[in-house]
């Protein structure tokens, strides 16, 4: 079977040859993807955009002369200060970046413009959320194939050849058609009956006979076809409603009056590579936005990444309104139900034990993943490096170290959003044998 692709490459681009290029130079695209994102708004994460890579990333062998050994014979244009036999000094480096020109090495870099999908593919690679366990049938799911036997009429694309033969056989060999082979006899038969001479005194009442008996084989071999209409068999399907796991994504951010500008930045930023993750990657996950300062709510996307809500805080207000709606619209016999956190980790010292409780007792036994983001502000990360903690923080540590699916981390500039989202949500083999 031959299947030739036959779609038109894009205007303007050899879409061979750019694939090409993407899986050669896949590692070093997919890093200038990353450092890309630390320069990008939250509304142009998803976008397309030029990248920039260093030619040596795109460097492939080349047949060319030795730069040492034999005999050469050059024309220079321009040559106003050597006579044929002159001896040439060779000189040092090469041409590029260094202070006086034949200095130095070349340092130019390659740009070049990705799409949105070729964008978001390098940039969700090997990104899944873990243990999705909990399936169930449910309303609209996708439908299954599986082969349900034979049938009679069919598309030709489904025709079983070799049915169809099994099937065309035995009702030869039910109807008695004769064979080719006994045709063939026959006919060799009456061809040396025909070729004697001189002939026999039987060989004209033989050869009578045998003529009769290939006239009746022909007409038995018409009547009966090889192949009838009613040999024919198409392989039959059907669909079958598959499990399909399901799943919810909480997003709780801090938005009090502690959370500064670059802090409620970083925060909207790790939930913006959240929300296009889960959109793009999955069908059958729903996200709910809550934000919450002394009180919490759910909201919809608009107002979870651009509202100017401020106040006090309160973290326990914005685990009862999770548990409020799990228990309202996501079940955890269903749901698959994830969590994802974020705060400057400053809150009140006598709500730490509510939180801790809620999220032992109630929250983590029904969760698959639980992750929580502190962001800390950009001139107090080295301070921070030294072993300074935030209250929330000091509450969790001890729920991390009981739970395997409870995972913390810090962030203070915005190039380390990204690699901590990888982190968090990497498919699981991949970090073993990137390690």
């Amino acid at each position: 079977m031959h299947i030739v692709d036959r779609r038109l490459n894009p205007g303007g681009k050899s879409l061979v040859n750019r694939q090409r290029f993407l899986r050669r130079a896949r590692a070093y695209v997919s890093q200038a993807v990353r450092d890309s994102l630390k320069d990008r708004s939250i509304k142009d994460l998803d976008k397309e955009g030029q990248i920039t890579i260093q030619r040596d990333a795109i460097h492939e062998p080349t047949l060319h002369k030795a730069g040492q050994g034999g005999n050469r014979e050059r024309v220079f244009p321009g040559n106003k200060e050597y006579m044929e036999g002159d001896r040439i000094k060779r000189p040092n480096g090469g041409g590029g970046s260094g202070s006086q020109a034949g200095q130095g090495e070349g340092n130019d870099d390659f740009q070049f413009v990705l799409s949105r999908e070729e964008f978001l593919g390098l940039f969700l690679d090997d990104l899944e959320l873990p243990d999705l366990a909990k399936r169930r049938l449910i309303g609209g799911a996708v439908d299954g194939i599986r082969r349900a036997g034979y049938s009679t009429v069919g598309s030709p694309s489904n025709l079983s050849v070799p049915r169809t033969m099994q099937k065309a056989m035995s009702r030869r060999i039910a109807l008695r058609r004769p064979s080719s082979r006994e045709l063939r006899e026959i006919e060799e038969e009456i061809a040396a009956i025909e070729a004697r001479d001189p002939a026999g005194a039987d060989d004209a009442v033989r050869l009578e006979r045998l003529r009769e008996e290939r006239s009746h084989i022909i007409r038995r071999r018409n009547l009966i076809a090889y192949i009838d209409p009613v040999d024919l068999r198409y392989r039959r399907f059907e669909n079958v409603p598959k499990p399909v796991a399901q799943a919810v994504m909480f997003c709780l951010m801090d938005v009090s009056g502690s959370m500064t500008e670059h802090m409620k930045d970083l925060a909207k930023r790790f939930f913006a590579l959240l929300h296009l993750f889960l959109t793009r990657c999955y069908e059958h996950v729903e996200v709910v936005f809550i934000h919450h300062t002394d009180r919490a709510a759910e909201v919809d996307e608009q107002t979870f990444f651009y509202s100017t809500v401020t106040g006090g805080t309160l973290v326990s207000s914005a685990l009862d309104k999770l548990l409020e709606v799990a228990k309202d619209r996501y079940p955890s016999d269903d749901w698959n139900i994830y969590v994802a956190q974020a705060s400057d980790g400053d809150t009140m010292q006598s709500d730490n034990g509510k939180v801790v409780s809620l999220m032992n007792d109630e929250i983590l036994p029904m969760s698959q993943y639980v992750a929580y983001l502190e962001v800390g502000r950009e001139e107090f990360a080295d301070i921070e490096a030294v072993g300074t903690r935030s209250g929330l923080w000091q509450a969790y540590a001890p729920v991390s170290e009981a739970n395997r699916n409870f995972v913390m981390r810090k962030v203070h500039h915005r190039r380390e959003i990204y690699p901590v989202f990888r982190e968090l949500f990497q498919r699981k083999g991949v970090a073993e044998r990137t390690a």
